[in-house]
């Protein structure tokens, strides 16, 4: 068969299309921006990419057409599709009916921490040789892809909340079904598609009503909007972390705890990973492998083997003692617990926070009044405002006063940066984008800076 897949180059529907590729599916793809690295690792893969939406793509016809959810009515290829009457479907459905229909599905949903603990799930599944199938949104460091069709029963796949297609507004995760299902925490997000709330709730809730009455929940006991969403009706076994699982810091940074099940203690990690909000992810890991029946023991051996996926306080550089992070942080929680992480790790050394207000949710401005509070643990902020933003970000830099800088230019604020870091400082880039180039740029002014002294 013929798959031609339109919005081809992000991470879930590269996943796609490799996984069609291993089904032995001719694949063929196009999108907006053709670009590495996933344009060379679709190439690596004999798929044919090409650039924009002209129609002359789609011709001759191809079998079916998988369309992405980044697309929309109105786009010249879309309308080819419709015009025409080709059979075409979307990503969550066609991976649904042609992969996840026998597979034992470990979908990991939640605001935060999606990518990290599935990724850590299928570490920890493919360590204790399960050779599991998995579609993960990043890029994870344990493997040499996002996405395979795997050799087991198991696929362990990143549950997101956000549409499926313009034809389908429901969430990705109703398609996927599974029988292990975490979710790590609920907030409101996604303000594009998403009224309030009570909205996104509710998509979850169709997300439980599909989990069988032999399959699992796992969720954290403290969190009033996890509850509600339960309290509307659950018919699986449930455990709650913070109540049959729980952890206890060793080290105040997260960077090795205890393991405890049923106050029963499993055991203790060490690992390269800090913060809470790690130590949260891993034992929803840990609990949802154990669920497909990996010794405890096992994943605590593979998660201190476990690198986190790029862009998660991805270490970029370290020039004279002045360390460079990226971080994928986009909501205020994970602007405040990616920063408690890192203060817990260098104690009183300086902390820089370098914010991209980037997402739709972020743009529209509708988290702007949480935005002081999570950036409070930072010494300093330097704040940009994109020439898309909804809202202006001049009120936010009063705010945070003194310790708070505003620029509307990379460049610039590249400067400024290169000027102010001293050694012992640790810079926290976040945005879920690719923020002009802004890391490089950086990293090449402060080498010019160091190197000489």
């Amino acid at each position: 068969m013929h798959i031609h897949i339109l919005g081809i180059c992000g991470t879930f529907m590269g996943g796609i299309a490799a996984i069609a590729k291993a089904l032995g599916h001719k694949v063929t793809g196009s999108d907006a921006n053709v670009y590495p690295p996933m344009s060379t690792q679709l190439e690596q893969l004999g798929i044919e990419l090409t650039q924009g939406w002209d129609p002359a793509q789609l011709e001759p016809a191809p079998d079916l057409v998988i369309i992405g959810n980044a697309l929309s009515r109105g786009n010249t290829a879309v309308e080819h599709v419709l015009n025409t009457n080709l059979r075409y479907t979307s990503g969550p459905q066609w991976l649904a009916e042609q992969v996840l229909h026998d597979r034992w599905v470990l979908a990991v949903s939640g605001t935060h921490g999606k990518t990290t603990t599935s990724t850590m799930l299928a570490w920890i599944l493919d360590y204790a040789g399960l050779k599991p199938g998995f579609l993960i949104g990043g890029i994870p460091q344990n493997f040499d892809c996002s996405a395979r069709l795997g050799e087991s029963p198991f696929f362990v796949i990143e549950a997101d909340e956000y549409d499926t297609a313009f034809f389908d507004k429901r969430s990705k995760f109703v398609h996927y079904r599974p029988r292990t299902l975490v979710i790590n925490n609920l907030e409101y997000d996604h303000a594009d598609i998403f009224p309030d709330l009570a909205a996104i709730q509710r998509q979850f809730h169709h997300l439980l009503r599909m989990v069988p009455a032999n399959g699992l929940v796992l969720a954290p006991e403290d969190t009033p909007a996890i509850k509600q969403t339960l309290d509307m009706g659950c018919w699986s076994e449930r455990q709650s972390y913070g109540s049959a699982w729980t952890a206890e810091l060793l080290q105040t940074d997260g960077s090795q705890f205890a393991l405890y099940y049923q106050q029963e203690k499993l055991g203790e990690l060490s690992w390269q990973l800090n913060g809470q909000h790690n130590v949260d992810n891993a034992v929803m890991a840990i609990a949802a492998a154990r669920h497909a029946g990996v010794p405890v023991t096992i994943a605590l051996e593979a998660l201190a083997r476990f690198v986190a996926p790029k862009r998660r306080m991805e270490l970029k550089a370290d020039i004279a003692d002045i360390r460079v992070y990226d971080d994928f942080a986009h909501h205020p929680t994970a602007i405040s617990t990616t920063l408690q992480g890192i203060r817990n790790k260098v104690g009183g050394k300086r902390v820089l926070a370098v914010l991209e207000p980037r997402s739709n949710t972020m743009r529209m401005g509708v988290h702007q009044a949480a935005l002081p509070l999570a950036l409070a643990l930072a010494d300093q902020v330097y704040l940009y405002e994109p020439a898309n933003a909804n809202w202006s970000l001049d009120a936010l830099a009063r705010s945070l006063a003194p310790k708070a800088s505003l620029s509307r230019d990379i460049d610039a604020l590249v400067q400024l940066l290169a000027d102010q870091a001293m050694p012992g400082d640790s810079i926290v880039i976040m945005s879920n984008g690719g923020f002009g180039g802004i890391h490089d740029k950086l990293i090449k002014a402060l080498t010019a800076k160091w190197e000489h002294k």
